[in-house]
């Protein structure tokens, strides 16, 4: 088995048709914690699920909080409702969160707009599948010109540049996480009745952008945490089904966690964080053997070169 994050005593009618709107829900191991970086931990039978027999432990374990995440926000109906044929944004595409949501655009049918900070990270993003891809370091994207103004140009050329990637559409939806740096733009780009799905805000929380871009158009913003207990259990049958596969590149070591958060802290990484393993993996049954080997191609497709990333986990 393994196990998401979500911790929610569901004795409150307000949650029971999305757990996530119950007035105790917690993220277990952040918020509430009962063993989460122990060798032994107490979750609720309900925070189980099966684990897709075709990876290691370590890859089964890396998609649990972002692949979820990244379901609700784009294809739940609590988030995008994403549908086929949409231009979806995806700012830092081949991290953690985005790489997630990068496969689940391709998988439904729409096109990801991949944006990333080095050609690496494009790289990675194009042996996913997507065409679609921006480095916005390469192409010097300053959405700011000091620390209380915004560039509305260069709003305009990122919105040009995708849509010379789309064949002049612009963007359905746009997966949103880093928040202050990119949010006015984010805004700004997204197409008439569009949707702009917000999760995080890494690069601050006070968000600035033109509100005329988004009464007059009536477009919307749509705020998402984690995911209920259904849309976990959907996002990990993908990975089960081999529809989705985890982004992992490297395990760290419980002793080792100062040297990963560094990685992550300098953005050296592809994936989420570095899986700070407390046990080596231990032999894989016949079936798993055989799963993984059906399954192996696909996977490595998603792996980055070690030398440049710390990989992905929960």
């Amino acid at each position: 088995m393994v196990a998401h994050c979500l911790s929610v005593e569901l004795e409150s009618a307000d949650g029971h048709d999305d757990t996530m709107l119950d007035p105790q829900q917690r993220i277990w191991g952040f918020e509430t914690n009962f063993g989460g970086l122990a060798e032994l931990s107490l979750v609720k039978a309900n925070q189980l699920m099966p684990k897709p027999r075709h990876l290691s432990w370590e890859e089964a374990a890396a998609p649990g909080l972002v692949n979820s995440t990244a379901y609700r926000q784009l294809v739940s109906r609590n988030g995008a409702a994403m549908k086929q044929g949409d231009n979806v944004l995806i700012w830092g595409a081949s991290g953690g969160l985005g790489s997630y949501a990068t496969q689940l655009a391709l998988a439904g049918g729409a096109t990801p707009v991949c944006v990333v900070s080095s050609p690496e990270k494009a790289e990675l993003c194009r042996r996913m599948g997507a065409a679609a891809v921006i480095d916005r370091d390469a192409e010097d994207y300053r959405f700011w010109r000091d620390e209380h103004t915004q560039d509305p140009g260069e709003w305009r050329r990122f919105g040009g540049r995708i849509r010379e990637l789309t064949g002049g559409e612009d963007v359905d939806i746009v997966l949103e996480h880093p928040g202050r740096e990119t949010f006015g733009a984010s805004v700004y780009v997204t197409r008439r009745g569009g949707t702009v799905v917000t999760c995080a805000s890494t690069t601050g929380y006070e968000h600035a952008y033109d509100n005329r871009y988004l009464w007059m158009s009536l477009k919307r913003i749509v705020g998402s945490h984690f995911a209920n207990y259904r849309e976990a259990w959907e996002a990990n049958r993908l990975i089960a089904k081999g529809r989705v596969h985890p982004t992992l590149s490297r395990v760290y070591p419980l002793a080792e966690t100062g040297r990963a958060a560094h990685e992550v802290h300098a953005n050296r990484h592809q994936g989420k964080v570095g899986i700070l393993a407390l046990a080596p993996a231990e032999g894989l049954g016949v079936r798993d053997r055989e799963l993984r080997e059906r399954h192996l191609p696909a996977i490595n497709r998603f792996r980055a070169p070690v030398a440049r990333t710390v990989g992905s986990g929960a």
